[in-house]
């Protein structure tokens, strides 16, 4: 799992309790806006970049034309155990 770039080291245990919603089919809780006391441990797999996106503006007939590009950095995750 994919998520936007945690502050830890690779191998490193993190756990995450700020948890919207737990469960599934008709045992779903969810939050408002949070599950409390739901928490998720996760083990730091690596870190890396998503591919570029390219942007590109541009007026017609103005002669304006600006690109820009972008690389989103993120955290891999791998889910151990989820309580809640």
């Amino acid at each position: 799992m994919k998520v936007e770039q945690i502050a830890a080291d690779v191998g490193q245990e993190i756990v995450i309790d700020q948890v919207l919603a737990v469960g599934s089919g008709a045992d779903l809780k969810v939050g408002t806006p949070l599950v409390a006391g739901a928490t998720v441990k996760a083990t730091i797999v690596a870190h890396g970049r998503h591919d570029k996106v390219r942007i590109f503006k541009m007026r017609r007939r103005k002669h304006y034309q600006k690109r820009q590009g972008h690389r989103q950095n993120f955290t891999e995750l791998e889910i151990s155990t989820v309580n809640g």
